[in-house]
């Protein structure tokens, strides 16, 4: 089962400040962050659980906005047009890579409009389908979508995002047709699933686990990196696992 490991980012304005103005301490007021999916994604929730001791570390609020859409193109809008005052910060999945090659027209450059500053963390996406699908293996999702070619369809987090990518690479290998449904952040596409909305969805571990626990979401985790413990009420259906950094 391939596996798709997205990086979270932290990223900001690029500026041209006096030796006066980089001399200043800093932070002296609260910092925005922008984060370029809906509230309760992955790319929302690592960003969280670092910025509040970051923060306190500070001495400053570190306050978040979600500006989901687009594939992150309109949070990354957001931070391009702010001020490099160091003030405003973006934290990104690997769409931040991915974005200006697949978006038509991209209207940044992020090589001389945005300065990278840090990882945060990484995380793995697991296929997941609803139990109402009636689906127990990859291959009978395999199956269902060659019997109904074309009717299958699946979600993600956005265009060109990880989640996007690898359930391309998952369909294209399979040989099968479906069509792509993207939500402006992992917790809509998460939530169609439960409710069997869309067919299958390659969602973020951190946001997999509790719903397929509560929810009994059928997954296949990347068996190289998890043991039986994460996933106590399902079988590891494969041995065999890819890594792709996007």
């Amino acid at each position: 089962m391939k596996s798709c490991w997205c990086a979270a980012i932290i990223v900001a304005t690029i500026g041209s400040g006096s030796d006066a103005a980089v001399a200043q301490p800093w932070p002296t007021e609260p910092i925005r962050a922008f984060i370029p999916f809906a509230a309760g994604s992955a790319t929302d929730i690592v960003p969280r659980a670092v910025f509040e001791p970051v923060g306190a570390e500070l001495g400053q609020s570190i306050i978040v906005e979600n500006r989901g859409g687009a594939g992150g193109t309109l949070g990354m809008g957001a931070v391009v047009r702010a001020d490099p005052d160091g003030y405003t910060i973006l934290a990104n999945s690997s769409a931040h890579t991915i974005a200006p090659w697949i978006v038509p027209n991209f209207p940044f450059d992020l090589t001389k409009d945005l300065s990278s500053v840090l990882m945060i963390g990484q995380n793995a996406n697991i296929l997941i389908v609803s139990p109402a699908k009636g689906w127990k293996t990859v291959q009978d999702l395999v199956a269902a979508t060659k019997a109904k070619s074309g009717s299958i369809n699946y979600g993600s987090a956005g265009v060109g995002t990880a989640t996007h990518i690898t359930a391309e690479k998952f369909r294209v290998a399979a040989g099968f047709e479906a069509v792509h449904i993207a939500y402006k952040g992992g917790a809509e596409a998460l939530a169609d699933i439960v409710a069997g909305r869309i067919d299958f969805y390659y969602c973020p571990i951190s946001t997999a686990l509790p719903s397929s626990r509560t929810n009994g979401c059928w997954r296949s985790p990347p068996a190289h990196r998890l043991g039986r413990r994460s996933f106590p009420t399902c079988r590891l259906r494969s041995k065999r696992s890819i890594r792709t950094r996007t």
